[in-house]
């Protein structure tokens, strides 16, 4: 259950990422407010998880997961600039989180 938990918390960041920019520097109450609100139950998910993994394990999964989802996203929502150096930062990233997930003696 824990893994479930970490991975609803690297996709509630993934949306909060998403909420940031609309804020425009936290002026537009709305934006903002939900900004927060997603900002909030992501670290709520992820305390959660911590409850039963490592903490370097679930952070280092949690943030993964985070930015995989805000580079692809930034990519194809605020049409940010395709490079093979993002790419390759993705495979990294992907590669590191699985390899998190297999050495994790909780699994």
């Amino acid at each position: 259950m824990s893994w479930v938990m970490l991975v609803l918390a690297g996709l509630v960041e993934i949306a909060w990422s998403q909420t940031i920019k609309p804020t425009q520097n936290f002026t537009r109450p709305l934006p903002t407010l939900v900004c927060f609100i997603l900002g909030a139950a992501a670290v709520y998910l992820l305390s959660r998880a911590m409850q039963n993994l490592p903490v370097g394990t679930a952070y280092a999964v949690f943030t993964g997961i985070g930015t995989i989802g805000a580079i692809v996203l930034g990519i194809v929502i605020q049409k940010d600039p395709i490079q093979v150096t993002r790419f390759a930062a993705l495979a990294l990233i992907i590669s590191g989180v699985i390899l998190a997930r297999v050495a994790d003696p909780a699994a």
